[in-house]
């Protein structure tokens, strides 16, 4: 039993730890409202294990804390991808095409308000929901949906848990 939780905190924290190094990487395309943030295509992985979604929230917390993003920013931005997270976990049954589809709507959703009201961006919210939305499906959809057919036939042998 402790073996499995010692995993299960290891693999969120080596998921944490990527979320953050991609979003430092890529952090001239990760924040705005046009962003693509590569670091959602990891928002796949609670398909593959159920660490991801600790991993994911501290990740996009520490990487928005990094990125210099207000605290609104910080706490809702996180709390996107965690609500994206979980219902990834949630879907990781059923068709996996739809794995995609919770962190592209939590982010669609919550960031342009946050992008209004915390930063002031003088653009109308559907059409942030847009910008964000379609970063959204190239980092989770597309990039995502690569991570997730890259890592489904060696899948057991990466996240060696069993944690559900």
């Amino acid at each position: 039993m402790r073996d499995k939780k010692v995993l299960f905190m290891a693999q969120a924290a080596m998921i944490a730890a990527l979320y953050v190094a991609l979003t430092y990487v890529f952090a001239p395309i990760s924040f705005s409202e046009i962003q693509v943030r590569i670091a959602e295509a990891l928002t796949i992985l609670p398909v593959f294990t159920p660490a991801a979604i600790p991993g994911l929230f501290i990740g996009c917390l520490l990487g928005n804390i990094m990125g210099g993003a207000l605290v609104p920013d910080i706490l809702l931005g996180s709390l996107a991808t965690l609500i994206g997270a979980f219902f990834t976990w949630k879907l990781r049954k059923a068709n996996p095409f739809l794995a995609p589809v919770p962190p592209i709507v939590a982010n669609t959703l919550i960031v342009p308000f946050v992008l209004k009201y915390a930063y002031g961006v003088d653009l109308p919210i559907p059409f942030m929901m847009l910008t964000v939305g379609a970063g959204e499906v190239l980092s989770c959809g597309v990039l995502g949906m690569l991570l997730y057919f890259a890592l489904k036939k060696n899948s057991e042998k990466i996240f060696r848990t069993a944690c559900y």
